[in-house]
């Protein structure tokens, strides 16, 4: 008779409480190694837990709306063909900050209380009622760290906030709807430093509306990224003084090039982005300034050494901005071949917190959708991003006549606190000039 073996959830980057959104699996069910079992949605992405290996499902031990943490039981699992299931290790490494899901499920330590059967056997619904004060005793806010970084990224004082998780743990929406109230009423949502320093913008309670009375309605509820990105966007705009630079690339031969490279290696989708984030790297070498991030106090530029590029990619749950890494280091056909993976990781909602993470600066590209120009939203804690449109056939005077010229429109967002005007201009124009020469990019 073939062994049964637990599927569990495996290290999913230090979060606790992940929502399950999806269940693929049933009793009867075979699967193979890899293949997804449950989806989950954390406050950075969504992920899906692949099978550890193969077999035949006997009993699922999830449901929608079930919160997880690393080492929850998923399912039985049947070895396939008969034979036993390979043997998960005896116990998982600490869980690391921002790491991508794991491959396998490793079976996590066990320790049975006297009266009680191993927390993993029991459905996290069915747990007795959780006391706060079991783990932070007395007054001291019940938070994760990511969650304290989160509240010290707006200047937020924790001990403000009320937590609406199990046992009054407090969340990031709970950050963010305490600035929201905080902002709405012209209150100070803040404890001190340069943020509180501005107060509250007096801003009028969002409108309550009976849309019914005019006419059909339909209500359908954001997904998970879409609130979180909401969130973030909104703090974005409201926090950081935007500016944006407008300025044309002509991508003439630079397009000629791209077809030919994409000719001779059709195995390839080469996009004109990769050229992008070559000209972007460039400009963050001259331009060190715009490879840099304020520190939580905003009283320190933290400049780095290295060049990740993160680029959005929209997905039928919303926009995610998975991160290239190191692309200084990497050739236009190892650009592609990466960028065409993780986009379809992207997705296929398999991007874990670790791919998303890490950014230096931001691209935006609606190139493939069109218009003429617009203000990206700058991706705290980076200090600008490149929005991208649709390039054009436009007439350039050369000197001597008119020419067809295939322009490309540049927008470039920055914080105004960490980077002025003329320097914004500058670093534009240099952006362009990679892209209108593109020998310049050997350099």
């Amino acid at each position: 008779m073939a062994d049964i073996q637990e599927a569990r959830v495996p290290d999913i980057g230090g979060h606790d409480n992940v929502p399950v959104i999806e269940v693929m699996i049933k009793p009867g069910d075979r699967v193979e190694k890899e293949q997804g079992l449950v989806t989950l949605e954390s406050d950075k992405a969504t992920m899906e837990v692949p099978a550890p290996f193969a077999g035949t499902v006997k009993e699922v031990k999830l449901k929608v709306g079930d919160e997880v943490s690393e080492g929850a039981l998923i399912a039985l699992i049947e070895g396939a063909d008969g034979g036993a299931a390979a043997p998960a290790p005896a116990a998982p490494a600490p869980a690391r900050t921002e790491a991508p899901m794991a491959a396998e499920a490793p079976a996590p330590s066990r320790r049975a209380e006297p009266g009680h059967a191993p927390e993993g056997d029991v459905p996290p619904q069915a747990r007795p009622p959780f006391d706060a004060n079991i783990v932070m005793p007395g007054d001291a806010p019940y938070a994760s760290p990511a969650v304290r970084a989160f509240a010290r990224e707006l200047g937020v004082d924790i001990h403000q906030v009320k937590g609406s998780a199990r046992g009054g743990r407090i969340v990031r929406e709970d950050i963010s709807a305490y600035v929201k109230h905080a902002l709405a009423s012209g209150a100070r949502p803040v404890s001190g430093g340069a943020v509180a320093a501005g107060g509250g913008l007096n801003l009028l309670p969002w409108p309550k509306v009976d849309f019914a009375k005019f006419g059909p309605v339909e209500e359908k509820p954001l997904s998970r990224i879409q609130k979180i990105s909401g969130a973030n966007l909104a703090r974005n705009w409201a926090m950081i003084p935007h500016v944006t630079q407008h300025e044309d690339a002509d991508i003439t031969e630079l397009e000629a090039f791209r077809k030919k490279l994409g000719e001779e290696n059709k195995e390839l989708k080469i996009t004109p982005l990769v050229f992008q984030m070559k000209a972007v790297v460039a400009a963050l070498k001259e331009y060190p300034q715009f490879n840099a991030s304020l520190d939580e106090t905003g009283e320190k530029l933290i400049l780095k050494k290295y060049f990740h590029v993160g680029i959005a990619v929209d997905t039928p749950d919303g926009l995610v901005v998975p991160v290239i890494r190191d692309v200084d280091k990497k050739g236009l056909l190892d650009l592609a071949r990466e960028l065409g993976e993780i986009s379809k990781k992207a997705r296929d909602k398999k991007l874990g917190p670790a791919d998303m993470s890490g950014g230096c600066f931001s691209i935006s590209s609606l190139g493939g959708i069109g218009g003429t120009a617009f203000t990206p939203i700058v991706n705290a804690p980076e200090v600008a991003i490149l929005g991208v449109s649709k390039a054009s056939m436009k007439p350039v005077w050369n000197g001597k006549e008119f020419a067809p010229r295939l322009m490309l429109p540049l927008s470039l967002s920055y914080d105004h606190r960490v980077i002025d005007g003329a320097l914004a201009a500058r670093f534009a124009v240099f952006v362009a000039r990679q892209l209108g020469d593109i020998r310049r990019l050997l350099l």
